[in-house]
């Protein structure tokens, strides 16, 4: 074992002889702001994509009734040019969201919804649902849906919402 710490002994010095205190430092900075930039501050979950739906799920998408739209707030983007998980062209979905948890009518499972603004565009008119189930006061955001959610987009002009299942709900 001698042998190892003699040569682990002499790495050490040499790297101390050529390097400075500041210099270290400035480095150990870079890489920990690197390492911030590279890590989201925000995990975001991603629903299943329209391609892959919920065993067993029916209704009509374009409805204000659909089950997943137990808690959404304004235009549906299945009435604009998108899907119940997906943005229209030309417009950004929002990475800040609200959630709710809503009831698929053909399994009885509780899933949690997130719904998801997309943003860019000019309100495109269609499908104006304002269901506010489990809907509470602005002091709790992050379960209000009358907030502006296109904060961290490139435009906070509002689109319409998409409602995308990303699990299923314990139950209690």
């Amino acid at each position: 074992m001698n042998w190892f710490d003699g040569v682990t002994e002499d790495a050490v010095r040499g790297v101390a002889q050529r390097t400075s205190r500041r210099g270290f430092l400035r480095k150990l900075a870079a890489a920990f702001a690197g390492g911030v930039v590279a890590v989201p501050l925000l995990p975001v979950a991603r629903g299943e994509d329209d391609a892959n739906p919920l065993p067993g799920e029916t209704g009509d998408p374009n409805s204000c009734d659909y089950w997943r739209y137990c808690a959404v707030d304004g235009f549906l983007c299945s009435c604009c040019g998108g899907s119940a998980n997906t943005c229209p062209p030309g417009t950004e979905m929002s990475p800040i969201t609200w959630i709710g948890t809503c009831e698929n009518p053909v399994d009885g499972k509780n899933y949690i919804i997130s719904y998801n603004d997309c943003c860019g565009k000019s309100s495109c008119g269609n499908c104006l649902c304002q269901r506010s189930e489990g809907d509470r006061p602005v002091y709790q955001p992050r379960l209000a849906n009358d907030l502006n959610w296109c904060l961290g987009t490139k435009s906070v002009v509002y689109n319409c919402s998409t409602a995308i299942v990303i699990g299923t709900a314990l139950d209690q």
